[in-house]
């Protein structure tokens, strides 16, 4: 009897501390479970928090880029005005300058006109002279004729360089040529038309240096 009842409380006992054991057994996988949780929950907020820094960086990136490329075509666009600015400046004075150029040119052989046209009008006295000689000396006279060479020679050099005498008897009048210092009633020619010159006239590269003085028949 007494045997038994030790067996019962061996037996309780071992109940007991299996119970115990199970206990502490559930309370660990509870705690295991509730820590595996934690740690995927930490995990997930952190996952979530790197992928919002991610985005921001890469929004950060594209902001970063825009602005630089804004302020690269800002400044190409400077460039480029600048650039255009000052090709309009040098076209505009390489225009002027070629202007000056062509006014200097041209005042230049204004100039040069005007101051043979005055030695011109200095020397033609001098041909006036020596024609009306040369009408006055008698045939066969040597010294004549030897002033007829040199009257010759000084009548070629006039033309060389550029001095020419007016066509006047038998051509229509021409008041840009000729200055009409007398008038014949003529049937026999037509209207308008030179029938004698008193004074040759001439030109200086198709400027006048002085007027033909003629007759004309009206």
């Amino acid at each position: 009897m007494a045997e038994e009842n030790k067996n019962i409380q061996d037996a309780e006992e071992l109940k007991e501390d299996t119970s115990e054991e199970v206990v502490q057994e559930e309370a660990a996988e509870e705690a295991a479970a509730e820590e595996e949780a934690s740690q995927e929950e930490e995990e997930a907020v952190e996952s979530e928090e790197s992928q919002e820094e991610s985005e921001e960086e890469g929004t950060s990136e594209e902001q970063k880029k825009s602005l630089f490329g804004k302020k690269k075509d800002k400044k190409k666009d400077k460039k480029d005005q600048k650039i255009e600015e000052l090709t309009d400046r040098l076209q505009r004075t390489m225009a002027e300058f070629d202007n000056f150029r062509k006014r200097t040119e041209k005042e230049k052989a204004s100039m040069y006109v005007i101051g043979a046209k005055e030695i011109i009008e200095k020397i033609l006295p001098v041909v006036d002279n020596f024609e009306r000689g040369l009408g006055t000396a008698q045939e066969g006279d040597a010294f004549a004729e030897g002033m007829q060479m040199i009257y010759k020679q000084m009548m070629t050099t006039l033309e060389e360089l550029g001095v020419k005498t007016i066509e006047v008897v038998g051509q229509p009048f021409d008041p840009n040529l000729h200055n009409a210092v007398m008038h014949v009633d003529d049937p026999e020619q037509g209207e308008n038309i030179i029938v004698e010159e008193f004074q040759k006239g001439y030109t200086y590269k198709d400027f006048v240096v002085r007027h033909s003085m003629v007759k004309v028949a009206n």
